[in-house]
């Protein structure tokens, strides 16, 4: 199982990322541990907003990519819309080998 996930930081910026473990990787963000992304790092991770579950790593770097390309705006309301993540990305990403959990 892996897990393409949205974290609002501090800035009120969003990262978006993949696991295999997403309670470890959000505990890293967080606490800015060595393993942290860059980007969190310096922004601060506040929670997670948004993620999704699919059945393989190759699935979940796809969405992630797709969803790296999206506007803030687009973000924003994919995390809250599910009309909106498939109106964004139906087209790029089989939508339905995803299951948003947030």
């Amino acid at each position: 199982m892996y897990y393409v996930y949205i974290i609002r930081c501090k800035d009120n910026s969003l990262y978006t990322g993949i696991t295999n473990n997403l309670k470890r990787r959000v505990k890293e963000h967080i606490t800015k541990s060595k393993k942290c992304a860059k980007y969190t790092k310096n922004h601060i991770a506040m929670n997670l907003e948004a993620y999704w579950i699919t059945e393989d790593r190759r699935l979940a770097s796809k969405l992630e990519y797709q969803i790296k390309k999206l506007t803030k705006n687009e973000k924003e309301e994919i995390i809250v819309n599910k009309e909106k993540f498939n109106e964004y990305l139906s087209l790029k990403v089989d939508i339905t080998k995803y299951t948003k959990i947030m």
